[in-house]
């Protein structure tokens, strides 16, 4: 059973930071690529920010030069450096990671239970 737990949303006011956290565990042979998404009531959940095994980098133009994603494949963990947030950033922030669970398994895309950000004053 692979899981992937968030942490680290919250309150904060415009301009300001949050680091989101999300760590894997189970049973878990390899990670392929990593992503947060994140999501508004009534709206498409959306990309945000992928990583590759590689730490390969993809962004949304809308977070681009104020996120930064990366990972610690050791740790079996991904991060979300949000800084000069928006209110226009509040949502729920979920973790993605590619798996296969042994290796003979084919990869499944897992998901987070997802973590609140709201950036507000």
């Amino acid at each position: 059973q692979v899981q992937l737990v968030e942490s680290g949303g919250g309150l904060v006011p415009p301009g300001g930071s949050l680091r989101l956290s999300c760590a894997a565990s189970g049973s878990i042979f390899s990670i392929y690529a990593m992503a947060w998404y994140r999501q508004v009531q009534g709206k498409q959940r959306e990309l945000v920010a992928s990583i590759t095994s590689l730490n390969t980098a993809h962004y949304a133009e809308s977070v681009k030069g104020r996120f930064t994603i990366s990972r610690d494949n050791g740790k079996m963990t991904v991060h979300l450096q949000m800084n000069s947030l928006k209110p226009e950033d509040t949502a729920v922030y979920y973790c993605n990671a590619n798996i296969a669970a042994g290796p003979q398994m084919d990869v499944m895309d897992y998901w987070g239970k997802g973590t609140l950000v709201t950036v507000s004053s």
